[in-house]
């Protein structure tokens, strides 16, 4: 008969349907097991009304899966041998709302009962009531399991702990204790009897009296004859903070020392192998699958050297690494330990000697880049498709939490002690009470964090395995969530507080670092943090800023006030202190913010812009923080900040739309120098776009070079056409000549770069009829108004022209005919002048006319037949010499990008040799690019592929490098600075993150090594 008619339902509801309507998914199989189960029901009490057995009104409500508990307590009746003892037993209330909790929430729990059905007994109200020991309690009970005293001495010592068991026996003894402890605790989470806090911290005693228990294994395992040493282990992470998970690695550190002997002194040689054996036993212990499974693996990975360190080392040798070796992420895990097993004193003295080290470390000298490391790696390495899910490393989750409380702890720690605290809650609850966190904000963290660690512990226990991932699949979601104490619309409510809970850690953990700071200078809302200017001035320095002083003022001027303007501005700088604290110069950020904002005002775009474009408000503070050039020119233009909300806007212009950008000023100005000025305005604004896409990622390095070439021709250009106007009016008359602009170096080459001259040649042609001598002194005025005019002080970054490649270098007529130009390089020209040809390209002017110069100087810079030895051996002299006079006295030649061995000047000189010796046969060379020639020196033979490689990396390299220069220190230079926040800026803005200086100079010395030995076999062969 029907198990289920125990009373009368009135309107004769089937058993799947009334057990559909309790909330079992598969009703149909429920009501099979009732019926064919053994007897479970007949003995089961019915509800007050009598209307349903109890059993499936608390299956129900208490299993978070209905179907999985009952399917698997079924098993339990089965597999135990006193089922009518058990079905009896469910009258107690407090047994039924354990047993179906962990049921219906752990599939692995529901076999571990089904292998070992006794052990339901362990979640009786009296048997719950006694597996609530304490830490020591936990020790005992595991040690007893294998079969040591727990009141002997530490294992290593004489006469110390060991397991009485054989080893196999004590293993699957520890696993059974172990588990069965799990179990007692995870009834009393799920069923709500312990929070969240309590439930990890048990877990953590738990795996320290497991650890206790695995070394007393061991140590039954040691030789006879083993010297004596006292062992310690040291427990990390989540076990030394008491907040250990379901599942999890548990983290340790393994120390020991010698003792003397009888025998005469300590050995400590051989009480490290001592040591070594026993840690070796333990992990074997812990780790090895046996028929009860396996605890957990055991991780020693944070020990000095990591997994490439010895596995033990003593005390002595783990304060000599600390003091010496260590970086900053080593002492942010040291903030966690604990002694957790073995020798109680040196676990302890172990703590002591660290804990000044660990107090200390924000006084480090690279702490800014370590921490800069350490926020970048909490989000590295998620795949992609699993980054909405992670609770621990995702946005949003546990990590995010942990991460902000432990820097905080690392910063204030040093002055404050009560921050001291290896466990997360307890370190979040300091904070605020000491006033580094808002009491709101400390609040919401926290409740954040339970909610966090609660789901992960639900995700674990389902199949006790370690994942992080909150499952994809309804079904499964819907047994974590109910599992987490959701009832009704159980999913639907779960994800309204996923979301919530991960926006508002996101958005806290963002905050709690930066906000703070402007209430140590503004008048805030009375919840905030209140920081001490002391405690304001070391957060700053935790950040990177050299003058906090000199930023707390800074801050002040920005936020402080009624106005709108303050208002918004107190809104935008936690946010803009990350992103200056992520760039290579906050100081120097902060402070071009605050000289912009004064500059702008209130001005109503700008607010706007920096408040709804999130985007631009970061792309400003990273480029005010890593480039002075930028900031410069931003402070000059402030108004030229609106082109960061618009990808479109960073495109760098092309040179015809930059001529008719600039012909279009040109003739809107009236007076000569008023025209010149607003033309070099343009070019300040397109340098100043070009200079932001290219920090911002945004431009390729070769449309760099081009780019600046375009904008420096279009001033050229509109100078040359306001020179010629305004000579007509001094002279009362046309000028009788035609004048043409050929640039020269990187700008013929189009590889200019932000410091870079215009290098150019003056080309005049006389009209029909007009004297020679006339032509000239026309051609001459006209081009020494073009100098003056682009030299004319202004707010500009300054364009110099440079005619000193002329013949007869400065000595020559600034300008020539072109018969005359035909007469000289036929007549007088060296061979370094066909080289400096080879970039001659149209700049401006006449183009019909330095058509003709280019197609005149064509056999001189690419003369039939090649060089000969004679002029081979005078190209290599003058660049031998030229590296020998021009070097800058006490330069390192390894650190100069243009003259340096492997540098700008050795690949371009190895690819013009190949040019002038083959470009007369193979047309492909005849080009102004560098790299292009290059291309067509691979391709058509001349240069190996892989020396072309190495060429172009080592000229790309120092490009970059080159222009980085120019952009983090305002003005142009060729040699990388010495160490400093110069050179590390250099390295952010060649695409190094922070802290890879080192990095940078090393792949730039070996690139140009490489490129250097090439030179030497191409060049100078």
């Amino acid at each position: 008969m029907s198990t289920l008619n125990t009373a009368e339902h009135p309107r004769g509801q089937s058993d799947a349907a009334r057990l559909a309507r309790l909330g079992f998914r598969e009703p149909d199989a429920a009501a099979a097991l009732l019926v064919e189960g053994p007897g479970l029901l007949l003995a089961a009490p019915t509800a007050e009304d009598g209307t349903e057995p109890a059993l499936l009104g608390d299956l129900a409500e208490q299993a978070a899966d209905p179907d999985l508990a009952l399917r698997t307590l079924v098993r339990i009746l089965a597999a135990t041998g006193s089922p009518q003892e058990l079905a009896a037993a469910l009258t107690e209330h407090g047994l039924r709302r354990r047993l179906y909790a962990v049921l219906g929430s752990s599939a692995a729990l529901g076999d571990h009962l089904v292998r070992h059905p006794e052990d339901w007994r362990l979640l009786r109200d009296d048997g719950v009531q006694d597996s609530r020991p304490s830490g020591y309690g936990l020790k005992r009970r595991l040690l007893e399991a294998v079969g040591a005293d727990p009141d002997a001495p530490s294992p290593g010592l004489a006469g110390g702990r060991r397991a009485t068991l054989a080893e196999r026996p004590a293993m699957d003894a520890l696993r059974l204790a172990y588990w069965r402890s799990v179990l007692e605790l995870a009834a009393r989470d799920l069923s709500g009897e312990i929070d969240v806090e309590q439930a990890a911290a048990e877990l953590a005693d738990l795996a320290c009296a497991a650890l206790e228990a695995a070394l007393a294994i061991a140590a039954a395992k040691l030789p006879k004859g083993s010297a004596p040493c006292r062992f310690a282990v040291i427990g990390m992470g989540k076990t030394g903070g008491h907040e250990l998970n379901y599942v999890s690695d548990v983290d340790v550190i393994f120390v020991a020392e010698a003792v003397d002997g009888q025998d005469g002194p300590a050995d400590e040689a051989a009480a490290i192998a001592t040591g070594t054996r026993l840690a070796t036993g333990l992990i074997k212990a812990c780790t090895e699958t046996t028929g009860e499974g396996t605890l957990w693996p055991v991780d020693a990975a944070l020990r000095p050297e990591g997994k490439d360190g010895p596995l033990v080392r003593s005390l002595v040798s783990h304060e000599a690494y600390y003091r010496r070796w260590a970086r900053t992420w080593e002492f942010q895990a040291l903030l966690k330990a604990r002694p957790a097993a073995g020798d109680r004193d040196l676990g302890e003295r172990y703590v002591e000697t660290v804990a000044p080290l660990v107090w200390s470390a924000g006084d480090r000298p690279h702490f800014v880049e370590d921490v800069q490391a350490m926020r970048r790696r909490v989000e590295q390495h998620i795949p992609r498709n699993e980054v909405d899910r992670e609770l621990k490393l995702g946005p949003g989750g546990l990590r995010d939490v942990e991460f902000a409380v432990q820097l905080l702890q690392l910063v204030h720690g040093r002055t404050d002690p009560t921050l001291h605290s290896a466990t997360t809650l307890d370190a979040l609850d300091a904070l605020t009470a000491g006033g580094y966190v808002g009491r709101a904000d400390g609040a919401r963290l926290a409740d954040s964090y339970r909610w966090l660690r609660t789901v992960e512990h639900r995700v674990q226990l389902q199949q006790l395995r370690r994942t992080h991932l909150v499952p994809e699949d309804p079904t499964t979601l819907r047994w974590v969530a109910r599992a987490a104490g959701y009832r009704g619309d159980a999913v639907a409510q779960f994800q309204l507080d996923r979301a919530r809970h991960g926006l508002e850690v996101r958005r806290l953990h963002e905050k709690l670092f930066y906000r703070p700071l402007l209430a140590a200078v503004a008048r805030l809302h009375g919840d905030e943090a209140r920081l001490s200017p002391a405690a304001a001035s070391e957060r700053l320095q935790a950040l990177g800023f050299d003058d906090p002083a000199g930023a707390l003022r800074h801050l002040e001027a920005l936020a402080n006030g009624v106005s709108r303007r303050a208002a918004i501005q107190r809104t935008l700088l936690p946010a803009m202190l990350g992103w200056f604290a992520d760039a290579a110069d906050p100081d120097a950020g902060l402070l071009a913010f605050r000289l912009v904002s004064e500059r702008l005002g209130s001005t109503p775009w700008y607010l706007r812009l920096l408040r709804d474009e999130g985007a631009a408000a970061e792309r400003l503070a990273h480029l005010l923080a890593s480039s002075r050039y930028v900031a410069d020119m931003f402070g000059r233009a402030p108004e030229s900040i609106a082109m960061l909300a618009d990808d479109a806007e960073l495109v760098p212009r092309t040179r015809i739309q930059l001529d008719e950008r600039v012909l279009a000023v040109v003739e809107r100005n009236d007076g000569w120098e008023s025209a010149v000025v607003a033309a070099r305005g343009v070019r300040r604004q397109e340098l100043l776009r070009i200079a932001c896409a290219d920090l911002l990622g945004l431009v390729e390095q070769d449309a760099v070079g081009r780019a600046l070439a375009d904008s420096a021709g279009a001033t050229v250009a509109a100078a040359l056409r306001v020179a010629v106007r305004k000579v007509q009016v001094e002279r009362r008359g046309p000028v009788p000549v035609r004048i043409g602009i050929i640039a020269m170096g990187r700008l013929g080459g189009h590889e200019q770069g932000y410091g870079s001259d215009a290098d150019v040649l003056f080309v005049h042609d006389p009209l029909e009829g007009v004297p020679d001598d006339v032509a000239a002194a026309s051609a001459q005025a006209v081009a020494e108004e073009v100098r003056r005019l682009l030299s004319l002080p202004a707010q500009d970054p300054p364009l110099l022209v440079d005619a000193d490649l002329r013949p007869e270098g400065r000595q020559g007529p600034l300008t020539r005919s072109l018969a005359a130009y035909r007469e000289y390089y036929a007549r007088w020209s060296h061979v370094w002048e066909a080289q400096a040809l080879l970039r001659a390209a149209h700049l401006a002017g006449d183009a019909a006319l330095t058509g003709a110069f280019l197609q005149q100087v064509a056999r001189v810079r690419w003369p039939e037949g090649g060089l000969d030895e004679t002029a081979r051996r005078e190209i290599r002299r003058i660049k031998s010499r030229v590296e020998a006079e021009r070097l800058p006295r006490g330069t390192d030649p390894l650190d100069h990008l243009k003259l340096g061995p492997g540098g700008l000047s050795d690949v371009e000189w190895t690819v013009q040799m190949l040019q002038l010796q083959h470009a007369y046969a193979v047309p492909a060379l005849r080009t102004t690019s560098t790299l292009r020639g290059l291309a067509a020196a691979e391709q058509e033979g001349l240069l190996d592929p892989a020396d072309a490689a190495t060429l172009a990396a080592a000229w790309q390299l120092a490009t970059r490098a080159r222009n980085a220069l120019t952009l983090v220190r305002g003005k142009p230079g060729d040699s990388l600075p010495p160490v400093g926040r110069d050179l590390a800026g250099v390295a952010r803005a060649v695409g190094y993150p922070a802290g890879h200086t080192g990095d940078f100079l090393e792949d730039y010395r070996r690139t140009t090594r490489r490129a250097r030995a090439v030179v030497e076999r191409v060049f100078y062969a």
